[in-house]
């Protein structure tokens, strides 16, 4: 089954969309599909159910789809007991699949041991014995009183502000390299240094409030791209509950820390004073977060940089978890550095993706042809997954920010994705407001609502 797109990359033209495929996918269902059902348990008894259908006949095509969906609601909702419900043999096809020894052993053990200590379970159903879903959803931040410094901290620069009473009086942006160093001391140290340098601006410390690549739970570092270098040992002893040790060392006041994206739609929110907002940022890798319609957060994962974005065969692969086609190679600096070649564009293999992201963005600013097509072929990536994750989401708002969103460049990609929205999908272009904020909203919305993430004691 192989849809074919309106719209080519122009660097990437055998890309083949999973919104496409998906939708193609459900055409092949026809009139008399099977009704089919994922449930995902994580902590504190949250479940999410998707509901859908597979074919009838066609074992193959349900096994590719059915795959490419857990995927995708592992990283989106996060979960460690899966029920699939309405076909046995799909059950067991993705326990050997997400399975220790199986294609996305990565999966396997991350989601269960790393992010929710329990190992995955996947279990059979009847669909009409699918758990019944049990979302939760609680307010998050906007807590705006006192003295406060807000923390952002990404792959290559960790930055800082001092906010008082909602407004931004000192900012401050340090380069730094926390994915290569296996001492955890280097990103204790470079963390305190930014909390002092914001700290110096305020009279008092009332409350900290930051946002970090990777996954957060109640404050604990579950995963993340950042600490990657760090044996398995000293995670467990010293990054796991990184973010205790600094507050205990700022005198236990309150300090929380959650996901960069989820910073980043609470900024989107605040600022467009509205719910169902998706915010994703195309930095050094794709972080994404979501606030519902009703202004809160959920207790789901968003790691949207490691979803399905590509159906073709021989995809590019996920350097850490080496799945193909999966978003962080599509929607990063690392889609950048990738396209280079086909674009025509010889850099130094050893000069670091920052760079090279600087030296495109310097080309595309000249009016070079070959910089604009690598965000061109970015574009048609964004519009197709744009599609994709509307069928997850619930969504009115759509944040977009991040350095490759930075210049002549980024108002490429918009325009291309909006145009492909229109031809491809008109009836979600029509009901889908952009929000891109400017270099000061960038700036200080993040840090205030990084900074606004804590509730100061009464």
């Amino acid at each position: 089954m192989t849809p074919t797109p309106r719209f080519r990359p122009p660097l990437d033209p055998d890309f083949l969309p999973a919104s496409l495929w998906n939708r193609a996918f459900r055409q092949a269902c026809g009139p008399d599909p099977r009704p089919f059902a994922i449930a995902l348990e994580r902590g504190g008894g949250a479940v999410s159910v998707f509901r859908t259908c597979v074919t009838r006949h066609d074992s193959a095509l349900n096994q590719r789809y059915a795959e490419r969906l857990l995927k995708f609601l592992l990283w989106q909702k996060g979960g460690y007991r899966i029920t699939v419900a309405g076909d046995d043999q799909l059950a067991a096809y993705l326990r050997a699949v997400y399975s220790p020894t199986g294609a996305r052993s990565f999966d396997y053990d991350f989601m269960g041991e790393r992010v929710y200590g329990h190992p995955m379970e996947i279990h059979s159903a009847l669909y009409d014995a699918v758990p019944e879903e049990r979302e939760a959803a609680a307010p998050l931040g906007r807590h705006l009183e006192g003295c406060r410094i807000g923390f952002d901290l990404g792959a290559s620069d960790r930055k800082c502000a001092a906010v008082v009473d909602g407004k931004v009086v000192f900012s401050d942006e340090v380069p730094w390299n926390p994915s290569a160093q296996s001492d955890p001391q280097y990103h204790f140290d470079g963390i305190d240094d930014s909390l002092r340098r914001a700290a110096a601006h305020l009279p008092r410390v009332d409350a900290i409030g930051g946002s970090a690549a990777g996954v957060y739970v109640d404050n604990e570092v579950r995963i993340g791209s950042l600490y990657r270098s760090v044996p398995r040992e000293l995670f467990d002893t010293r990054v796991h509950r990184l973010f205790f040790e600094l507050q205990k060392k700022w005198g236990g006041i309150p300090f929380d820390v959650v996901n960069d994206g989820e910073v980043t739609a609470l900024a989107g929110s605040m600022a467009l004073d509205d719910g169902a907002v998706l915010g994703v940022a195309m930095g050094s890798s794709l972080a994404a977060g979501y606030v519902t319609p009703q202004g809160a957060i959920t207790s789901w994962l968003n790691e949207l940089a490691f979803v399905p974005v590509d159906y073709r065969d021989g995809a590019p692969a996920d350097e850490w978890s080496g799945d193909p086609g999966v978003g962080a190679q599509y929607f990063s600096q690392q889609a950048v550095g990738r396209l280079l070649p086909a674009a025509g564009i010889d850099l130094p293999k050893d000069m670091p993706l920052p760079v090279k992201l600087e030296e495109v963005q310097k080309l595309a600013a000249a009016g070079d042809a070959r910089a604009m097509r690598i965000y061109e072929t970015i574009g048609v990536y964004f519009g197709y997954n744009i599609a994709t994750y509307a069928d997850f989401y619930e969504i009115r708002n759509l944040l977009v920010l991040g350095r490759v969103m930075t210049g002549v460049g980024g108002d490429r990609i918009l325009a291309i994705a909006r145009e492909l929205l229109q031809a491809e999908f008109p009836e979600l272009a029509e009901r889908l407001r952009f929000h891109i904020p400017d270099e000061k909203e960038k700036r200080h919305g993040q840090a205030i609502a990084a900074a606004s993430l804590p509730a100061i004691p009464a």
